[in-house]
């Protein structure tokens, strides 16, 4: 019986082939659409849960507002930790994390420097796990000076000899460092990715008591993880009994005087498994860059929609395909067969349609994996989704689709009398074609959304990477490591300056674009210590706002022509708005301070910069000021459109100097592009799913319009015999489509307006919605549908009329 009802199955699936086909690509492509963004938003959704304490452990971080700052940083300080842990029973075990660069690693006279370097406490791999693959996580940091790499540091340096009690030089730092432990590579899904941690003590800054500079990421493993919330409630009484008397020396007020002021600072802790994806902190203060939550929801959405859409589609052309087969179920049923068996029937036709589907949208990821990876930044593999309850998601899926699409043959036309069958009096057509067209208006109200918010993605990203952003980005080669050349480094800018390419270079590691270095100070209005804000510091000298084509709105640039160029300050306009200097800074006094009383120094403004974005457009321009103080790093504006020929120059000239490390460099232009990158690849990944949605929902469509003018075809023959036209006929057959189509762009407008919406908000610098946004976004679709529906009903509207009234 089970073979007879095959044979059955694939003989109708064979005869509307056609039909078939359309039908199991559009719904394999919806399957193959939700498992690609199903392994993406796990990925996201797994960050540091693979930890045993995952879900006890929580980083301290400092939430607050000073001066109209808003305070938003995931370092604390340095004594935080361990005071937690000797204060509060409910804290179990604190650890610290301290990152440090990337230090050149020399081992048997070979330098290293593809590594990310941070201090950590000796229970450091208590808290976090990590899996060791040579030494004891117990004991490898307990001594000062030891280190655990990776895996692929240890073949980096040793190869395949056994790397433990191997010894280390960090010549820039003057230490040496013994090996005692190799971990396996840090996974993707983490946010500690390093590869070397070193004994935090042997570092004598570790042993700071400073209270008012935060430069440490402090974890705590809590005893019990509801305790989270009511213990931050015992954070102010720490800071007011810690930081309060350090305040007191260094600013002239306690840390209540300093609340009094109207400003706030609190320590909160967040939990480990949110900080990949709930960090809104300072972006210099995160170990990684952090995603977003509102994209894992938006992909979540998009991907349900689609799916939706394919299942819509399928369940829609499954319908209209056994509109036709009434004679068929009379047939059936004349010779003998009942109802049970067309149940079967029909089910099992539905039943391997999608099974198919599902098993070619496993291929068809299996092939855009490697694309996805990329334009993600993913390393994701089809692997992470097999497990037994994700294999029984989708074989439910494959039995609800199966389902839905062979019910209406299944349960009613095999409820009908022989009689009624064959005479195709099976009623319900209206209904069926109104739940026809509701699904239409679904899937192309979908479509028209996407559209929509791939059109305001595409806006935001032209705006973004064409905005005047305060310096020029063209033209601008970074070399960032010319620290490397030691005393050589001044004699290699003066050879660069011969070259009439060259126009300026600066000497500054500071960049308003790209990997920088980062400097935060405090300053107030010279005594007025109320005033106190946080603000960047830039290390520049007499030629960088030259080669970055800032412009000095106010007073003068720094000068070798003057004395004492040490003790003044150029500001940018959004320091002098906050100091209170908006009408004239030059010559005011500020008052600086790193966080100890001794440090605090005076300085004298003597220029005022035009504002310029030194951060993503997301946030808005906060203050900066610069000091005179040349910084190893080397900036040049070129003057020439030969980049590629001075690029070939620059390094054999570097090669002169230092042959044995390697020449690197970047052009500030794309550095300032990289800021942007995930969005650009969000607006791509947005844009592939549109045209799938779009696709499948044109897919379904075109079958529609064959279904209904082949249902229409002898009417369409009386007609043509009456002297109707061929464009009478496509206007017949098109305006019914056409209608669905405004209807899906009145639902589609304001859900696709609310979507961007949000999304833009994320940005403090963002364009404005069009109309005409809307306006194109609905032309498309119509001029879509129509492209769809067009060459189907052309087809029959220039058919003759006696090839299908022969037979009345």
């Amino acid at each position: 019986m089970a073979s007879s009802y095959l044979k059955i199955a694939w003989r109708n699936l064979n005869r509307n082939k056609s039909l078939f086909i359309i039908n199991v690509v559009g719904l394999t492509l919806g399957i193959a659409s939700v498992i690609l963004i199903s392994l993406f938003v796990l990925d996201e959704l797994s960050y540091d849960t693979f930890h045993d304490k995952s879900d006890s452990i929580a980083r301290v971080v400092l939430r607050g507002q000073m001066g109209g700052e808003i305070i938003k940083a995931a370092v604390s300080q340095g004594p935080v930790a361990q005071t937690l842990v000797d204060e509060f029973p409910e804290v179990e075990m604190g650890t610290r994390l301290r990152r440090m660069g990337h230090p050149l690693v020399v081992y048997q006279n070979e330098g290293y420097r593809e590594n990310r370097f941070a201090y950590v406490d000796a229970n450091f791999f208590e808290v976090f796990s990590f899996d060791f693959v040579e030494g004891n996580p117990a004991t490898a940091l307990t001594q000062p000076n030891q280190v655990v790499i990776t895996e692929t540091q240890a073949k980096t340096f040793f190869g395949n000899t056994n790397p433990i009690g191997k010894v280390l030089d960090l010549k820039e730092w003057e230490q040496k460092f013994t090996v005692s432990g190799v971990v396996e590579d840090i996974p993707q899904n983490s946010h500690l990715r390093f590869d070397m941690f070193g004994s935090m003590l042997g570092w004598e800054h570790s042993k700071t008591n400073n209270w008012l500079e935060s430069h440490y990421h402090s974890y705590v493993v809590l005893r019990n993880p509801e305790d989270r919330i009511p213990l931050e409630s015992k954070f102010p009484a720490v800071l007011d009994t810690h930081m309060g008397p350090q305040m007191v020396e260094a600013m002239g007020m306690s840390f209540a005087e300093f609340q009094e002021k109207g400003n706030a600072l609190g320590m909160f802790l967040q939990p480990l498994t949110d900080i990949h994806l709930h960090s809104d902190f300072a972006e210099m203060t995160n170990l990684s860059e952090g995603g977003n939550i509102k994209t894992v929801y938006a992909f979540s959405i998009i991907s349900i929609l689609i799916l939706l859409v394919a299942c819509v589609n399928y369940v829609v052309l499954a319908t209209a395909g056994a509109s036709k087969r009434g004679k068929e179920v009379g047939v059936k049923k004349a010779l003998g067969s009942d109802r049970g068996q067309l149940i079967r029937q029909f089910l099992l036709e539905s039943f391997i349609g999608v099974s198919l589907a599902a098993l070619l949208a496993i291929v068809l990821v299996l092939i855009a994996l490697p694309f996805f990876n990329t334009i993600s930044d993913k390393a994701l593999t089809l692997g992470q989704l097999v497990s037994p309850q994700n294999i029984l998601y989708l074989l439910v899926f494959v039995l609800l689709v199966s389902v839905l699409a062979g019910s209406y043959p299944a349960f009613f036309l095999s409820s009908f009398k022989p009689v009624q069958a064959l005479k195709n009096k099976l009623g319900a057509a209206g209904k069926t074609k109104n739940v026809r067209s509701g699904m239409v208006v679904f899937q192309f109200a979908v479509a028209i959304s996407l559209i929509i918010a791939t059109l305001v993605v595409k806006q935001q990203m032209d705006f973004v990477l064409n905005k005047n952003v305060g310096f020029q980005k063209t033209r601008v080669l970074v070399l960032k490591d010319t620290w490397k050349l030691g005393e050589k480094e001044k004699a290699f800018k003066n050879e660069l300056l011969k070259d009439a390419r060259v126009k300026y270079v600066s000497n500054s590691g500071f960049l308003p674009a790209g990997p920088t270095s980062d400097n935060i100070t405090s300053i107030y209005p010279e005594d007025n210590s109320d005033a106190l804000r946080r603000t960047t510091v830039y290390q520049i000298d007499e030629n960088y706002l030259s080669t970055m084509g800032m412009e000095i709105i106010q007073g003068r640039n720094f000068s070798e022509d003057f004395e004492a160029e040490s003790n003044k300050l150029i500001i940018n306009e959004t320091s002098a708005k906050i100091l209170g200097f908006e009408g004239n800074a030059i010559d005011k006094l500020v008052s600086m301070t790193s966080g100890n009383s001794a440090d605090v120094e005076k300085y004298r403004i003597v220029g005022v910069v035009k504002d310029f974005h030194f951060q993503s457009l997301y946030k808005a321009v906060e203050p900066l000021i610069m000091v005179y103080q040349p910084n190893p790093g080397l900036i040049v504006k070129t003057a020439t459109s030969d980049i590629a020929g001075l690029l070939q120059t620059t390094e054999n000239l570097w090669n002169e100097f230092s042959p044995a490390e390697p020449f690197t460099y970047g052009l500030l232009d794309d550095l300032y592009n990289q800021i942007n990158v995930k969005e650009q690849k969000m607006g791509l990944v947005l844009q592939i799913f549109t045209f799938l949605s779009i696709l499948i929902g044109c897919m379904g469509l075109f079958a529609l319009a064959t279904f209904a003018a082949e249902q229409r075809l002898k009417e369409i023959g009386i007609r043509k015999v009456l002297g109707a036209s061929v464009a009478q006929v496509l206007h017949m057959l098109s305006k019914d489509f056409l209608k669905l189509i405004v209807v899906a762009f009145v639902v589609a407008v304001p859900l696709g307006y609310f979507l961007t919406q949000q999304w833009l908000q994320e940005f403090a610098y963002r364009i404005e919605m069009q109309w005409w946004v809307f306006g194109l976004s609905g032309v498309l679709a119509i001029i879509i549908a129509l492209f769809t529906v067009g060459w189907q009903s052309f087809k029959v509207a220039i058919m003759n009329p006696v090839s299908v009234l022969k037979d009345e």
